[in-house]
């Protein structure tokens, strides 16, 4: 089975595509949640109801991530992509006519699930379009636009909320679906991967696993961390994702070869990835209260105030794309991950419960290059890391371990915020949030460290003439 197979594909369409499908399920983690008061208001529900209309997007993307890159690969990447920019439009329509709070709910899971299918494929799709000597940047390009799904998902969503309503967080995605599906179908290649059967047994595993982890951490903070449900989902996630790992050991083919972990550039950006998430995710989560319940500003307010962190990705991605083009990935994503760890860790130093925005600035700015320098160079180590025909699965793992990481993050650094501080004043809530910071801060420095790890590039040199014949397929480059 070819590879790749022409059927009007382009490097700029492909960019394009796959970065608008990457917008829609970047946006859609963090749009509702300026919506959320309005949501009850229309549609009633107890607090805990509330949050599963987050939890569950959340929920289902991090289970499936895998087993769609893996569906992918199998029956074919664009027709995979489609089929996942379909039902995660379907879904989105169904959310906005939702008459009541449980079918709400019922309707973000299914999102989720469409942007799990689809989310892995962009960058699948992305790299068999794209010239090798060029990925870094066009890596940046689709960084950048991520970016600004993260930057703008608060601002779309207390605006449309506030001057339309919230119906229309979810009606936006409409069009776009709409648009994408008949372009995707004209203008990307059809890809595959290895062509091995479809790994069943690995699949239930992998995705029972994280579907244990995954809820445990999301209802940890709220049910308590003692309790029945999420110590079930904790302990059983954690032995059902040992036994596919000791499955995929074993299995002729397995949904996640194992091998790959033996490539040091693998798990070394896979380590760094969880451990960014982890640090990024729990501060913001922390952050936004702040600038909202002890800073008093307005939701809108406090979004704005965030850009010079969340917004400057959109600047500085493409440029680190060239740069991992030139000198390679592993220089510029270590040392955005340090510069981030060196912002969230002066975030902790400044805050207080009268801090002036000007001294948080210079960190938010630092926080923000650092983050930009990391998105783009690290899809590039991901991809590279990994034969062609294992890149779909590769990009799955990675996605999911982002998501695990941001969950564990939220439910690590909320932990240590309620052991040392809380609601019952600005004071209070300082105290509890600078310890946690200085957590995320040595959780995104220790994912700089584990890029260390990573080899360096090794310059190609040009041969003086075409060689003759095939071009060999890669050889990944292993732990000695």
């Amino acid at each position: 089975m070819s590879q790749q197979t022409a059927r009007g594909g382009s490097a700029a369409w492909a960019l394009v595509i796959t970065s608008v499908a990457g917008f829609m399920a970047a946006l859609d983690n963090l749009v509702v949640t300026t919506a959320l008061p309005s949501i009850r208001k229309d549609l009633g529900g107890a607090l805990p109801d509330l949050e599963w209309t987050v939890s569950a997007y959340t929920l289902t993307f991090a289970v499936l991530l895998m087993f769609g890159a893996a569906l992918g690969d199998r029956f074919g990447r664009r027709r995979l992509f489609i089929v996942g920019i379909t039902v995660f439009t379907a879904a989105s329509a169904a959310a906005a006519m939702a008459p009541g709070i449980d079918s709400l709910i019922a309707a973000r899971a299914v999102q989720g699930a469409g942007a799990a299918v689809m989310m892995p494929l962009t960058l699948t799709l992305l790299t068999a379009a794209v010239p090798e000597a060029r990925r870094g940047m066009a890596y940046g390009l689709w960084g950048a636009v991520n970016g600004l799904a993260v930057a703008s998902g608060p601002l779309v969503g207390g605006s449309l909320t506030e001057h339309i309503s919230w119906q229309w967080i979810f009606w936006l995605n409409v069009p776009l679906g709409l648009i994408l599906v008949p372009f995707a179908r004209l203008r990307l290649a059809e890809s595959h991967g290895t062509g091995a059967p479809l790994d069943l047994p690995g699949t239930l595993l992998a995705s029972g696993g994280l579907f244990g982890i995954v809820y445990g951490l999301v209802r940890g903070p709220v049910d308590g961390w003692t309790g029945t449900v999420v110590l079930t989902g904790l302990f059983a996630g954690t032995a059902l994702l040992m036994g596919f790992v000791l499955y995929s050991i074993r299995a002729k083919h397995p949904m996640l070869p194992m091998r790959l972990f033996r490539s040091r550039a693998f798990s070394g950006i896979n380590a760094a990835s969880l451990l960014m998430f982890l640090g990024m995710f729990g501060s913001i989560f922390l952050l936004s209260q702040y600038m909202q319940g002890v800073l008093r500003y307005t939701p809108t307010e406090a979004g704005l105030r965030m850009l010079p962190w969340t917004g400057m990705p959109m600047l500085v991605a493409p440029i680190a794309g060239i740069l991992s083009d030139r000198i390679g990935g592993r220089p510029v994503v270590a040392t955005g991950l340090f510069l981030q760890a060196l912002g969230l860790g002066h975030l902790a130093v400044v805050a207080t419960a009268d801090a002036s925005y000007a001294a948080q600035l210079p960190a938010l700015i630092i926080s923000g290059i650092g983050m930009g320098l990391y998105f783009a160079p690290a899809s590039n180590l991901v991809m590279s890391s990994v034969r062609p025909k294992e890149q779909g699965i590769a990009s799955g793992a990675n996605n999911a371990l982002r998501e695990v990481g941001g969950a564990l993050g939220i439910a690590i650094m909320a932990s240590i915020f309620a052991s040392r501080g809380g609601y019952e004043s600005g004071q209070a809530f300082v105290d509890g949030m600078r310890p946690a910071l200085v957590t995320g801060a040595a959780a995104v420095a220790l994912a700089g460290v584990a890029t260390l790890f990573i080899p360096a590039r090794r310059r190609p040199t040009a041969p003086t003439s075409p060689p003759a014949g095939p071009t060999p397929e890669p050889v990944l480059e292993t732990a000695s």
